[in-house]
């Protein structure tokens, strides 16, 4: 029997616990998120399933994207553009990004001293954190000149 990866077993979990079905074309979806890094839109995931199953649907794509994300896997982007992104998020280290306001170009970083401040003044103010994004927009190095 093939084992599950830990993605396929929190997806498991969430969509049991929802009362929702697995369905191949919400599998092919996942694994599709899964096998691409980076910042992905929902139209990027739906050409490259449209590509294994052309039943699939730009809605169903974008449903399962929701899906991905209320259980933990996905984490939702800004860049600026208008266009909601998808990264990953489970079993993958926090980072935070600075984004060009000119040429749309995305950098991620980490940085400790911030995540001190942040977890300083969480703690001072008696706050519990679930999340955080940290997004500072400017002009890259090469727009800059």
């Amino acid at each position: 029997m093939k084992s599950l990866s830990s993605e396929m077993q929190v997806f498991l979990e969430y969509i049991e616990q929802k009362q929702l079905k697995l369905t191949p074309h919400r599998e092919l979806i996942l694994e599709t998120f899964l096998k691409h890094e980076g910042h992905r839109s929902v139209e990027d995931i739906y050409r490259v399933v449209r590509e294994s199953d052309p039943r699939i649907g730009y809605t169903t794509v974008y449903r399962t994207m929701k899906i991905l994300l209320a259980c933990g896997l996905a984490r939702a982007i800004d860049l600026a553009d208008g266009m909601t992104r998808y990264e990953h998020l489970y079993n993958h280290e926090h980072h935070d990004h600075m984004i060009c306001m000119q040429c749309g170009k995305s950098i991620e970083f980490y940085n400790a001293e911030i995540e001190s401040i942040q977890d300083s003044a969480s703690e001072q103010l008696g706050f519990k954190v679930l999340d955080h994004k940290l997004q500072i927009f400017g002009l890259c190095n090469e727009c800059r000149t």
